[in-house]
């Protein structure tokens, strides 16, 4: 139990909170998209309404849902724990950061490798079962997790990289359910992208310095906090812009605009409590208002699905 304390601490077990809810609403847009009607009348019982497609998908295909699932939490203990290693030597300098397990001695740099490995062989294994388009694009997928690690040494634009790693949720869990693409799952992968690179400019706000006195590059460290600020709001308002766009696009109703209206508020929120030179609330914004705006989100997203859109 000990040692499972440590990884899932090692790669911040917590903070699947943040894309595992748009990975649901892609699973039920796919579930929603999918075409029974040559099934047999007495394979959904009446017709087929949202409920009585996901009845039947889950009936017929109730392995598929555990490894979108499963993809999801190999893909970012991969990611995370490469991150770990990759980062080992500046996490030992960093006062923030010392007590992170590398750095503190509770894991070692070699076992974190393979743990690295390990997910990442379990991730393409799981997309091998799904179908073959997500087995075939999980390498893609892996390459832009794992890669993110090193854009912080050479690109201020490292945030916008890591909210693609988790923008692929919602398309990836599509995928999974429909073998195709399709425009409303990239516009939620837009939001993700927009809403991830913006909320992870307030979090590196705690280490500007660090980061400008090591030659890391961050939009704090080479714009300084005050504009660092200002294009996270940009960023923000561009992810409320493609949740507002996937409203229409997706003829949601008004559980979705309930959502939305959550959604936005927690941005909103998150920017009225982190000013350039008090950054003693950036957890509180980081942690608890992107969970609840992610959470309540995607709630109100699904029941939006199955109380009102009638197929």
């Amino acid at each position: 139990m000990s040692v499972t304390k440590n990884y899932l601490s090692l790669v911040k077990f917590s903070h699947t909170i943040f894309a595992m809810p748009f990975a649901f609403i892609g699973f039920f847009l796919g579930i929603r998209d999918t075409d029974i009607s040559d099934q047999s009348p007495n394979a959904t019982g009446i017709l087929p309404t949202m409920w009585n497609k996901s009845l039947y998908l889950f009936r017929e295909k109730g392995w598929l849902f555990l490894l979108v699932l499963l993809c999801m939490v190999f893909a970012r203990n991969a990611a995370m724990s490469f991150n770990r290693y990759l980062d080992r030597k500046y996490d030992a300098l960093n006062p923030r950061t010392a007590v992170r397990e590398i750095p503190a001695g509770v894991l070692s740099a070699r076992s974190v490798l393979w743990f690295t490995v390990l997910n990442s062989i379990l991730f393409i294994v799981a997309a091998y079962f799904i179908n073959s388009l997500c087995f075939y694009l999980s390498p893609a997928a892996l390459l832009v997790v794992l890669g993110y690690s090193y854009t912080k040494r050479f690109t201020a634009l490292c945030h916008l990289v890591l909210g693609l790693g988790l923008s692929l949720a919602p398309i990836g869990a599509y995928l999974a359910v429909t073998g195709a693409f399709d425009t409303l799952p990239v516009l939620f992968s837009f939001a993700v992208l927009f809403w991830v690179s913006g909320f992870d400019i307030i979090y590196a706000l705690q280490d500007e310095a660090f980061d400008r006195h090591n030659e890391l590059y961050s939009i704090p460290s080479v714009l300084g906090g005050r504009k660092a600020l200002r294009v996270s709001e940009l960023l923000h308002l561009l992810s409320a812009v493609a949740v507002i766009a996937a409203a229409f696009k997706g003829n949601f109703g008004v559980l979705y605009w309930a959502g939305v209206a959550v959604f936005v508020g927690m941005l909103i929120y998150q920017h009225s409590i982190v000013k350039p030179g008090d950054l003693r609330r950036v957890n509180l914004a980081f942690m608890t208002a992107n969970g609840i705006a992610s959470v309540v989100f995607a709630v109100f997203v699904i029941m939006d699905m199955f109380f009102r859109f009638q197929v």
